[in-house]
């Protein structure tokens, strides 16, 4: 009698022990079977890396020309360009490592709806083949570079390029020479738009303005980032840190970045009149290395 009963306890442990692995195992199918699809993705090209797309894999961009937040492809250039958007986008709609708190809503000037990312609005590219505008394919990123102005979204630019028309602190409009006029240049930002400059007077990984005084240097902060990606027509070579008073202030062809304290919204670049034209100047892809 005893033995049977033994048998019997046995087995009943057994069958709540198999119940349980059963019971855990169908709770933890489930709660992966109800996870939603990410709307927006983070995929991978061996080239550009990491970089948004939308829930089918297709890439996702920003153009140059909006620096301002606001979308400016129209006419021609949005049909080439469509507009994404994703309607009540949730954190857990996102892939790993995005924030929500980077994604906004605009509506464009004909009325759509379009997300932004880091206050750049996003599009896909529909290139022109044959007789019409054909949306490329997931995986794809054919519209990398196009006109130097479109670029894959990425989540960790460092440095982005813009196009714009510079106007000082004093509201005149200058050219790429700190002349007077009307001119569309293209210049470097950080990854929310807000313009960099360089220093005249420093010199080749020299900072001759920082003076670790705060009260001095709040007008013209050194950008104190970390590399990670830059637009593909960018050489990442021609990057460095120098240290100044304890930050890590990036540096490009030896000229040392800052950005102006008086800029107070993604797009202005009103440093490049103070105190005179020409002192402050943006920093564009094509300037001279520094000086010794």
């Amino acid at each position: 009698m005893k033995l049977k009963f033994e048998l019997i306890n046995a087995m009943y442990r057994n069958v709540v022990r198999y119940g349980l692995l059963v019971f855990v195992f169908a709770v933890a199918s489930c709660s992966d079977d109800e996870k939603p699809t990410a709307k927006i993705q983070l995929a991978t090209n061996a080239t550009l890396g990491s970089y948004l797309a939308d829930k089918d894999g297709n890439a996702l961009y920003f153009f140059t020309l909006d620096v301002a937040g606001v979308n400016t492809c129209t006419g021609g250039c949005a049909s080439a360009w469509p507009v994404f958007y994703e309607a009540n986008l949730a954190q857990d709609q996102l892939a790993d490592g995005l924030s929500l708190s980077d994604f906004g809503t605009i509506t464009t000037t004909d009325g759509k709806q379009q997300n932004t990312y880091k206050g750049w609005p996003l599009y896909y590219y529909a290139p022109f083949v044959n007789t019409q505008f054909v949306r490329e394919l997931p995986g794809e990123t054919k519209g990398e570079a196009v006109g130097e102005v479109w670029f894959v979204a990425k989540p960790d630019y460092t440095i982005m390029l813009v196009n714009a028309q510079l106007v000082g602190a004093n509201g005149k409009n200058y050219k790429g020479d700190y002349t007077e006029g009307e001119e569309t240049i293209q210049y470097f930002t950080d990854a929310k738009g807000r313009t960099l400059y360089s220093f005249v007077v420093d010199k080749k990984n020299k900072n001759n303005f920082t003076t670790g005084d705060a009260s001095h240097d709040a007008s013209w902060p050194v950008y104190a980032e970390t590399l990670a990606n830059v637009p593909s027509i960018l050489d990442k070579s021609l990057f460095g840190t120098i240290d100044v008073f304890g930050k890590k202030q990036l540096t490009y062809k030896g000229w040392p970045i800052y950005y102006f304290g008086s800029d107070s919204q993604r797009s202005d670049n009103k440093g490049v009149s103070v105190p005179s034209p020409g002192v402050w100047p943006v920093v564009v892809k094509d300037t001279e290395i520094a000086p010794e």
